[in-house]
């Protein structure tokens, strides 16, 4: 007896190591195949926000599309289960490996249409199948191994997920080109493909399905909503704290890693049951809640560090306490795939929500504190103290619910007025209601009265005053907020300074990175000698508009900017007048740089200025030999191209001197340091590289400023190309920004 127990239990562990490997597999596969892909169609589609909302949008349809597939599935034998799925694992198979192939998107093609149509033509059917298999072999696993709870295996689904998420920039991304890359991901999906086949030898001959769970209620609408608003609440924070941190803390490159592993990762802590994790999640996230979300709203830059830990902190917090609750209203095991599917449904929509509905409808990130609250109201909750049960569980709690909801919309009133409680009036605010929410843990509503006060009271307030002065803009690109100040005027994009405009006299003074002094200054100033009266003028990134007053009459000057927002602020606003007062015929064309660009005839231009990063992100397909070709074919033989580097988390020198070495240009490297009176008139230090293919015009250039220095390679980098850019070899510590 004992020898057949035994035996019987080695074969489930074996069953088990078949169905974990195979979920575990296919989840990398899933998260590696995403950036990859993406990677792929940069440089056809462009950066634009249509391209980036389109291709989530395709991505989400896909999972969904796995899910319901799975669900369908459910309905028949388990035996004819595998069977169809290894016959659409076979058939998804001819779309490896995977590519883009050689379909050109057409000249101002709307992304809403190509960018579905070229990802599903690549990785539709690849996609479908390989999400699909989580869901479905945990069902399987249900049944060949009589019954047991499939569940914890989910936990292999989401650590395969975070291996993916980091695998891909850390990993795969550094070492592999992407031709090498598809074949990697062509080598693991056959590898999944024998797993699960081994899967299908453990299935039973005969089709047993797994008893309901005694007592079990039947799936009802509410169910299906319960498990829709637990699923959206922690994907939409994942994507909206990636948006916070990236645009009003700290931009640092692959900083979104963090959040999306972090929400990966709350899956296998929250599926596996434990009273002491209950317990802890029920009193200890409602603090968290109360007292870090009001502070992270705040959002003071002088901690930004400790702040995206705070908000990391918050969301993992999050992220555990509702899919704790997901685990705990979980159905039967043969209803598995339709909470799955819920759950992806949840998922999707809190990714639409964050991703595409926040940027439209608010001018900051209210995304964020609103899921905090909406957390607030969904976790379970348990009281810190007996008094405070016994309170709250009494016949009276109603009437102290109401009491304790009205007194903390008092103190908020009072708090706002600081001839009441003088300079620290919103400190001393928030600590009493603070105090009040701590008293209120575990009453749901007078708790999210007590967070509401606490989130308005910390930044909520400020930020709703900004909003209505009409300071501030969104697009997909980010948050842009107009600073007046009584001298200047400036716009700064998240945490980044984006252009400083001088009042009176000096209006038309050149600021920032961009004074006579700077690398596109002194080149600025050079054209007219070089290139003539009727010098042919080209920039990518618009910014404030503020390299329009190095314009002279007679020049041609066009402008490249992807974000339709910033040409509002430069040029239709009002809050900055450097086109209007320096080239107010200039140009300006929307979209991709590096698209636009190869819609224009050769040599369009003299001189070509490259300023397109915003808040330190990079986009990198504008930084590619490719790229640089494309810059070559429309700079004239004797012209110029500048390149700003600038930047406080990167090392972009290496970057261009690879690319200019690959594609013929010469180079020289202006670091400028602003003088006295230039930091008078908001000078910032800035890095410039000059590449042309005429050594006349670098040398205009070495006589203006000695400082020139030629532009060196960094040995064993060979730059960035289409097939192989990596942010890894160059990010280099945190610098504070120069002032």
């Amino acid at each position: 007896m004992k020898k057949a127990t035994a035996a019987l239990a080695g074969q489930d562990g074996v069953t088990r190591g078949w169905f974990v490997s195979a979920i575990l597999g296919g989840s990398f596969l899933l998260f590696l195949v995403q950036p990859m892909v993406a990677r792929m169609a940069l440089p056809r589609l462009g950066g634009a926000p249509a391209v980036w909302n389109s291709a989530m949008l395709v991505y989400q349809a896909l999972l969904l599309v796995g899910y319901g597939y799975a669900h369908w599935l459910s309905r028949f034998p388990v035996r004819m289960q595998a069977a169809l799925h290894l016959g659409l694992l076979a058939v998804a198979a001819l779309w490896l490996p995977i590519g883009l192939g050689t379909m050109q998107v057409p000249i101002g093609a709307q992304p809403a249409i190509w960018v579905p149509w070229l990802l599903v033509a690549a990785i539709g059917p690849l996609f479908v199948a390989i999400s699909a298999q989580a869901p479905l072999l945990q069902r399987w696993y249900a049944v060949s191994s009589h019954g047991r709870d499939p569940y914890a295996l989910y936990a292999a689904s989401n650590i395969g997920s975070f291996t993916g998420l980091l695998a891909y920039p850390l990993l795969v991304e550094p070492l592999l080109r992407l031709r090498s890359q598809s074949w990697l991901w062509t080598a693991g999906y056959v590898m999944v493909a024998l797993l699960v086949l081994a899967c299908m030898s453990r299935l039973p001959h005969e089709d047993i399905v797994p008893a309901r769970r005694a007592g079990a209620p039947a799936v009802v609408g509410r169910d299906w909503l319960r498990w829709i608003v637990l699923a959206l609440v922690p994907s939409g924070l994942m994507l909206a704290t990636t948006t916070f941190l990236t645009t009003d803390i700290v931009a640092v490159p692959l900083l979104w890693v963090l959040p999306l592993g972090l929400y990966l990762l709350s899956f296998p802590v929250a599926f596996r049951s434990s009273a002491l994790l209950d317990d802890l999640l029920q009193r200890c996230v409602p603090l968290v809640l109360l007292l870090f979300g009001a502070t992270l709203v705040a959002g003071d830059s002088q901690l930004a560090y400790v702040n995206a830990l705070i908000g990391l902190v918050l969301l993992f917090a999050v992220s555990v306490a509702c899919h704790a609750r997901l685990y705990a209203v979980r159905p039967a095991p043969e209803r598995l795939t339709g909470f799955y599917l819920a759950m992806a449904v949840g998922g999707a929509l809190g990714g639409v929500f964050s991703g595409l509905v926040a940027p439209v409808l608010f001018d900051w990130t209210y995304e964020y504190p609103l899921l905090i609250l909406a957390a607030g109201v969904l976790i379970p909750q348990r009281p810190l103290t007996a008094p405070f049960a016994a309170l709250w569980w009494g016949k009276y709690r109603h009437i102290a619910g109401m009491v304790l909801s009205i007194a903390v919309v008092g103190i908020v009133l009072v708090g706002l007025n600081e001839h009441l409680l003088g300079s620290m009036h919103v400190q001393l605010a928030f600590v009493m209601v603070a105090v009040l929410g701590l008293i209120a843990i575990g009453a749901r509503w007078p708790f999210a009265v007590a967070l509401a006060g606490g989130l308005f009271l910390f930044g909520g307030h400020n930020a709703l005053q900004t909003s209505l002065s009409g300071a501030r803009t969104r697009s997909y690109f980010g948050v842009y907020t107009v600073n007046d100040q009584p001298d200047e005027r400036r716009l700064a994009h998240g945490t980044t300074l984006h252009g400083v405009q001088l009042k009176g006299d000096r209006a038309r003074n050149p600021t920032t990175y961009y004074q006579a002094g700077s690398g596109v200054g002194q080149a600025m100033q050079a054209a007219p000698s070089l290139y003539g009266a009727h010098a042919r003028i080209g920039v990518v990134g618009l910014g404030t508009g503020t390299l329009a007053c190095y314009a002279q009459p007679g020049q041609s000057w066009r402008f490249f900017e992807i974000d339709p927002a910033v040409v509002h602020l430069a040029r239709d606003s009002g809050d900055f007048s450097f086109l209007r007062l320096c080239a107010p015929r200039a140009k300006i064309l929307i979209g991709d740089a590096r698209l636009r660009l190869s819609e224009l005839p050769a040599a369009s231009f003299d001189l070509l200025a490259l300023d397109a990063f915003s808040s330190d992100a990079v986009p990198m397909h504008l930084m590619t030999a490719e790229a640089f070709e494309a810059y070559g074919r429309v700079v004239a033989p004797e012209g110029l191209l500048l390149v700003h580097i600038s930047n406080r988390f990167l090392a972009l020198g290496p970057v261009v001197a690879g690319a200019a070495k690959a594609t013929g240009w010469q180079g020289l490297r202006l670091v400028h340091v602003p003088g006295a009176l230039e930091r008078a008139d908001e000078g910032t230090t800035s890095d410039w590289i000059a590449l042309s293919r005429s050594p006349r015009a670098l040398a205009a250039l070495k006589v203006r400023d000695p400082e020139w220095r030629p532009l060196a390679a960094q040995p064993g980098f060979a730059g960035w190309t289409d097939d192989h850019a990596s942010l890894v070899p160059v990010l280099r510590p945190f610098r504070p920004r120069a002032e």
